[in-house]
């Protein structure tokens, strides 16, 4: 017996189990996997911890940063003095801003594509963007055909495609365009969103991004059940909920679930939710995106003036940072990986194919670690996916209404389900207090 049961031992469920545990309820939590953080996961490279899922917060993240410091969790800032590298068309070249500047033509039509990004941006409400009155035509056609709807060139339709991969994990032509503008809209725009020194890449944790929710489930001590999926949610005629798990029943007043839309789809529900809530499970796919980390004696790229940041037009690596520990070493690089041409490689090959992508930016040396580790979230056995939905077309406005429309007692939480850093650490702890918050507003009418 419970008040509340919780599903998913992600940010956002951990984070609505201590807001209802604050306000005076019993909880459990129940996670399929063996390990609490859901898509916040961290390996270790050559004895120093490296983040395998999120890794870095930045300004406006009031929610994730408090909670944070609450939980004693120091953030340092990401490494970024230098000049940035980005191997476009065959060259490796620098650049010194966020967006690289590879002519003066290029970079004026990169200009006019973010200005006309923003300008569609301030007629879509975050919380309900399909009621704004241009939802309809930009839900209709996805990033890719807008960008060719305003003639982007082909470098700035290139460096948004980088941008879709890294944010969505998906190309610009499976991501709906409605879906695209709310995102970056939720971040506080395409600067905030993409920046390091100010955005959200600022800072990150050395110790690595899961230590926030063991701390978390720590203070939880043994309302956090894990190798417990659930498998069936049941709504009774007197007004509880069985959940039904492998490890055992629970019978509660109230469930939170804290999963990914489409991993909603793994769960049975007793009677079925309504026709909207379950046909957005299977029209709100988790986009694919992979990492590849390598560590070196030390970071021999700021010998060069390089601060570690670089993009690239050719895969699989796309986009690295700099998160060595210090200066003296070891020197640690991470790349983002296309995981369309990544995943399905054997171990061998993805660590030739990732350290090779590291040495065309920086050189032969990058291409000899002391270590490398790589993780592709796609071909988890459990949950798999990542590192956020990939809205397609027509979505929000067919099925947007059922996000996170509490259904009785059941009620929705998860990253997805954020009004603001919706994608993020920040949107998944946020979305966990709402919906704690509604699920206690319910159980005190209820009584």
């Amino acid at each position: 017996m419970a008040d509340v049961v919780v599903v998913g031992a992600g940010f956002a469920g951990l984070s609505a189990a201590r807001e209802l545990v604050r306000l005076g309820h019993e909880v459990v939590v129940l996670e399929g996997r063996n390990r609490v953080g859901g898509r916040s996961y961290t390996g270790t490279l050559a004895g120093v911890p490296v983040d395998l899922g999120a890794t870095f917060v930045g300004p406006t993240q009031d929610a994730v940063l408090a909670l944070a410091a609450e939980l004693g969790c120091e953030s340092v800032p990401t490494y970024g003095r230098g000049k940035n590298l980005i191997r476009w068309r065959g060259r490796v070249r620098s650049y010194r801003s966020t967006i690289p500047r590879l002519s003066m033509l290029e970079l004026v039509d990169v200009s006019r594509i973010q200005w006309r990004f923003d300008r569609i941006s301030r007629k879509v409400p975050v919380a309900e963007p399909w009621t704004s009155p241009i939802a309809g035509d930009l839900d209709a056609v996805s990033l890719d055909k807008w960008l060719r709807s305003v003639h982007a060139s082909a470098s700035t339709h290139d460096l948004m495609a980088i941008m879709a991969r890294v944010t969505w994990g998906c190309e610009p032509d499976a991501v709906s365009m409605l879906h695209a503008v709310r995102y970056v809209k939720a971040a506080g725009g395409l600067g905030r969103m993409l920046d390091t020194e100010g955005g959200a890449q600022q800072d990150r944790f050395l110790a690595g991004t899961q230590q926030i929710a063991l701390r978390m489930a720590d203070e939880l001590g043994d309302r956090v059940v894990l190798d417990a999926p659930v498998t069936c949610i049941q709504r009774n005629q007197d007004g509880t909920v069985t959940v039904a798990s492998r490890q055992s029943d629970f019978t509660a007043r109230a469930v939170v679930v804290a999963i990914p839309p489409a991993h909603r789809a793994g769960i049975q529900f007793d009677p079925p939710l309504p026709t909207g809530h379950q046909e957005l499970t299977q029209n709100w796919p988790q986009g694919h995106l992979s990492k590849a980390y390598a560590a070196y004696d030390r970071p021999f790229w700021r010998d060069n003036g390089c601060s570690g940041e670089a993009l690239s037009d050719e895969g699989p690596v796309f986009i690295t940072f700099d998160v060595s520990p210090s200066d003296t070493g070891p020197g640690i690089l991470l790349g983002f990986t296309d995981a369309r041409m990544f995943d399905a490689l054997p171990s061998q090959q993805r660590r030739e194919v990732a350290l090779a992508g590291f040495a065309a930016l920086f050189g032969d040396a990058a291409s000899t670690p002391i270590d490398y580790l790589d993780h592709c979230w796609g071909t988890e056995e459990f949950a798999p996916g990542g590192p956020t939905a990939a809205v397609p077309p027509g979505s929000w406005t067919t099925y947007g209404r059922s996000l996170r429309a509490p259904v009785d007692t059941i009620f929705w939480a998860g990253t997805e389900t954020a009004d603001a850093w919706t994608g993020f650490l920040d949107g998944a702890v946020r979305s966990g207090i709402r919906a704690a918050d509604q699920a206690h507003q319910e159980l005190r009418r209820r009584s």
